[in-house]
């Protein structure tokens, strides 16, 4: 496999994407970046009041996020992103900006795709069991729990022909790197 130019670590909230993301961005000397911080204030204070975003609370957040690796990679940086990327829109929205947001019949906008950069979706799955588990012992997250079955309800996993690999969260993390490491060989 050609390496790609974008790792895009993705999953429901809780799953291990920022944990995952940083080791993969270290031990690749990668630059890493969490779509967690690029979330407006709006959004967060949605998330923190238990209030599901909608489409429209996305799309300008994952808009920001596609020029940021767009810029990065026209620079020749590759990027290991965490970013839950729930839908299929969205991963589009981060592969080719809004006009990833469009049906196909309608008009896309002008927008620059990561085209030629190869994106590999690193997805991250587990049962809403283990990764609620896993939420109630996080600390110091604006995401509370109760959101988590929100994205599991809206969770459309990726397939062919997305370029991706899936990779259960019962593994360790240390498994997970050494299993996405083996896959860009």
């Amino acid at each position: 496999m050609e390496a790609p130019a974008v790792l895009l670590v993705m999953g429901v909230s809780g799953c291990g994407k920022s944990t995952v993301g940083e080791l993969l961005a270290s031990k690749l000397g990668w630059k890493f970046y969490d779509a967690d911080d690029y979330h407006s204030a709006e959004n967060r204070t949605k998330m923190q009041k238990g209030v599901p975003l909608s489409d429209q609370d996305r799309i300008p957040w994952l808009c920001s996020l596609h020029d940021i690796l767009l810029r990065d990679v026209a620079l020749g940086q590759h990027v290991v992103l965490a970013c839950s990327a729930l839908k299929k829109m969205y991963r589009d929205i981060l592969i080719r900006g809004n006009g990833g947001a469009h049906a196909p019949s309608e008009e896309p906008a002008k927008e620059e795709a990561l085209a030629g950069a190869k994106l590999l979706v690193v997805y991250l799955c587990g049962s809403f069991e283990i990764i609620s588990g896993r939420l109630l012992q996080r600390k110091g997250h604006f995401m509370p729990p109760e959101l988590l079955q929100s994205q599991f309800s809206i969770l459309e996993p990726p397939t062919a022909p997305e370029n991706f690999i899936q990779i259960s969260v019962d593994k360790s993390v240390p498994e997970i790197a050494a299993a996405v490491m083996e896959a860009l060989k």
